[in-house]
């Protein structure tokens, strides 16, 4: 999630458990702890290797097993030095380690993926219900907020911070229940196209729970449809697109291919461009704007050498443009043209050239 949102998120979870007396310097308490995990991307930043710095953020950080540790020391300190922590022990305790473990928690709700259980060598928790930045569900937060630091102990601020907390988990709930009914029509469709079984993901498009995309693994590459909870009834309309999976298979075996793999849980697209192999993470972004794409191997005669470190490429960026796109598709259906001939789905080789 993006980082205004964990500032006003954890500043809301502190306040609602410290003590009211300690209300302001809770609030700068939750935003400070509530960042503390995404400063793992300081030393990252020290690699070279951006297949490194992407797929370790989110690590040893965001870890349950490793958060209640750091809440501890953090906690442990600060009742030493006495003042409000040696006065409320207790109720400080549980606002530090709520804060800590709150951040890893919404992160996994979005769609790059949360090592939750670090060092435990499982794939990334990536429940892929909000996407990194979603001004519905920073609103409570922020109100709560706001509201609280000027009522301050007052019963307004009570009021004002359980609102905001029964507000931001009921827009989790929303979102799931959202993610529940995209997937339950992508099966149907996917279904009757041959692909029931087929890898899948759905994920919100940008700032939007009304608007979703889904994704599925096919033999030959992937097919994408979109989902409007406002807009859209029956099947959904599912366009195919080609990937290199020989080369990914050829190339399986180098260790940024095996690590984007892991992370991203399979769903990436490969090109071979100028006889490099080129990665891109399909979760983010849509045909053809991907925001993390990786050349990992050059060929060399009949096989694949690793590029030492993997580069990440810059591609023409056009998603940017396409918002207002975006805000028309969840008012509007395709034309109904264009959904007449789509109704049960384009089939993956009706579309293949795409």
């Amino acid at each position: 999630m993006d980082s205004v949102t964990h500032l006003f998120y954890g500043g809301v979870i502190a306040a609602a458990i410290a003590p009211k007396q300690d209300r302001r310097a809770a609030l700068l308490a939750g935003m400070a702890l509530n960042t503390l995990p995404d400063l793992d991307v300081l030393p990252l930043l020290l690699s070279d290797d951006p297949v490194l710095r992407m797929t370790c953020h989110r690590a040893a950080t965001h870890s349950w097993l490793v958060l209640p540790l750091l809440a501890w020391a953090i906690w442990a300190f600060f009742r030493r030095r006495g003042g409000r922590v040696a006065r409320a022990p207790g109720r400080w305790w549980w606002a530090i380690f709520a804060c800590l473990m709150a951040h890893p928690l919404l992160d996994a709700f979005t769609v790059y993926g949360t090592q939750l259980l670090w060092p435990l060598p499982l794939p990334p928790v990536m429940w892929s219900s909000l996407f990194i930045v979603d001004p519905l569900f920073t609103l409570p937060w922020l109100l709560a907020f706001v509201v609280a630091w000027f009522a301050r102990a007052r019963p307004l601020a009570d009021r004002a911070l359980a609102a905001g907390l029964v507000l931001g988990v009921a827009y989790v709930g929303w979102s799931l229940l959202a993610k529940w009914s995209v997937e339950r029509a992508a099966s149907r469709t996917l279904a009757a196209q041959g692909l029931a079984d087929a890898p899948r993901f759905s994920v919100p498009m940008p700032f939007t729970t009304l608007l979703w995309q889904v994704t599925a693994m096919t033999p030959d590459g992937f097919v994408v449809g979109e989902r409007s909870l406002v807009a859209d009834r029956g099947p959904m309309r599912f366009t195919a697109y080609r990937s290199d999976v020989a080369a990914l298979a050829e190339a399986g075996d180098i260790p940024a291919v095996r690590r984007l793999a892991w992370f991203n849980h399979g769903f990436m697209k490969a090109q071979v461009r100028d006889g490099v192999l080129v990665l891109s993470d399909l979760r983010m972004g849509s045909e053809p704007d991907y925001t993390f794409n990786f050349a990992v191997a050059r060929r060399v005669g009949d096989r694949w050498q690793a590029l030492q470190p993997p580069l990440q490429l810059r591609f023409p960026w056009q998603a940017a443009g396409r918002l207002g796109d975006v805000w028309t598709r969840i008012w509007r259906a395709p034309a109904a043209d264009q959904a007449a001939s789509g109704s049960s789905g384009d089939t993956p080789a009706a579309s293949a050239s795409k």
